[in-house]
């Protein structure tokens, strides 16, 4: 089946370990991005994956592409030309320290982008289904349009689409958001939001819930799921719920509203190897269970075990099987070693 995402991959470069920026005189490197992570999840789940995005010719825009290859990432969509890779650098938190994320990605050739860039009817050719988060829009220049005429083009198609909200707030305000992410899912079919994306862009959120104090109200979430699922029509609203101990611990569940059932998955207790990623995995996962038919319990409890899985796991990509996932899922969860 063939999935398609599109969104902006970037370099990432942090210091080793739980170094701080102000310690470290280099920096490891690698490439992520969430719209690129929900791509090489579902690669190796073995679905047809493209990833569209814009990349400048030079050597690193070739090692981004190459990062996706690896995987099994199909890259022929991908615009090439502009001038620089957007870059973010990423400092581990530790205990009741946070993590810590610097973005460089001004002026980076998905930033810079135009609607001619991308040929959308080609792209989604045989298309099953299309995914796009919030981050892309909020980069500015053309790419609300863009995000608009891809969506449009994909539900012309027939492909089901899907959208992370994923506010952030270093790119955009939140009105910004709202105003664009209000046209944007008309055409969404999938909505996936976490504890505070919501609140964030739509004003919606749960009562008697304290993110930071790690207190959320999971029953308050039916209420959030709904109001969303009203507003657009949406087919389905998946919202994460983590409960942060410290920024090593966390427990892990989340919510899946078909329009008629509310199905909570099992909650995980997590000690945390790299937390970037998790909620792109959690996408990938539910893409992957809805596209196999999998019932609404049984598709988000597999997005939140693959999720679990990608806390375990290095750098931004989530590089687990299916078989793995479904192991989890169904409550091997003792890490014993495998024979």
């Amino acid at each position: 089946m063939k999935v398609v995402t599109f969104g902006e991959i970037m370099l990432r470069l942090e210091p080793e370990g739980y170094f701080r920026f102000v310690q470290v005189d280099k920096m490891t490197s690698t490439f992520g991005g969430g719209e690129a992570n929900v791509a090489v999840s579902l690669a190796n789940y073995g679905l047809d994956a493209y990833y569209v995005t814009k990349l400048p010719k030079h050597e690193i825009g070739q090692a981004a592409i190459n990062s996706l290859r690896r995987y099994g990432v199909n890259t022929s969509y991908i615009a090439r030309g502009g001038d620089r890779v957007g870059i973010y650098y990423n400092e581990r938190g530790a205990s009741q320290r946070g993590s810590k994320c610097i973005y460089d990605r001004a002026h980076s050739s998905i930033a810079e982008a135009k609607p001619e860039d991308f040929n959308w009817p080609e792209i989604f050719k045989d298309c099953k289904w299309f995914h796009l988060t919030g981050i892309t829009p909020a980069l500015g220049g053309n790419l609300v349009q863009i995000c608009i005429e891809a969506c449009k083009a994909a539900k012309a198609a027939g492909a089901t689409v899907s959208c992370d909200l994923n506010y952030r707030g270093k790119l955009w305000t939140r009105e910004q958001a709202r105003e664009a992410m209000t046209q944007i899912c008309q055409y969404v079919d999938v909505c996936i939001s976490n504890e505070e994306d919501a609140k964030d862009v739509f004003g919606i959120e749960a009562e008697n819930t304290d993110i930071t104090g790690g207190k959320l109200n999971k029953e308050g979430y039916k209420s959030v799921a709904k109001q969303l699922a009203d507003k657009f029509g949406f087919q389905k609203v998946a919202i994460t719920l983590r409960t942060s101990i410290n920024a090593n611990r966390n427990n892990w569940a989340a919510l899946l509203y078909d329009g008629k059932d509310y199905c909570f998955s099992k909650e995980y207790e997590m000690y945390i190897v790299d937390r970037v990623g998790g909620g792109d995995s959690f996408g990938g996962g539910l893409i992957y269970a809805l596209l196999n038919g999998k019932s609404t319990q049984d598709a988000v409890e597999f997005a939140v075990a693959a999720s679990c899985l990608k806390h375990t796991i290095e750098g931004d990509y989530n590089m687990v099987s299916v078989d793995e996932v479904e192991k989890l899922a169904a409550g091997n969860g003792s890490g014993r070693i495998q024979r």
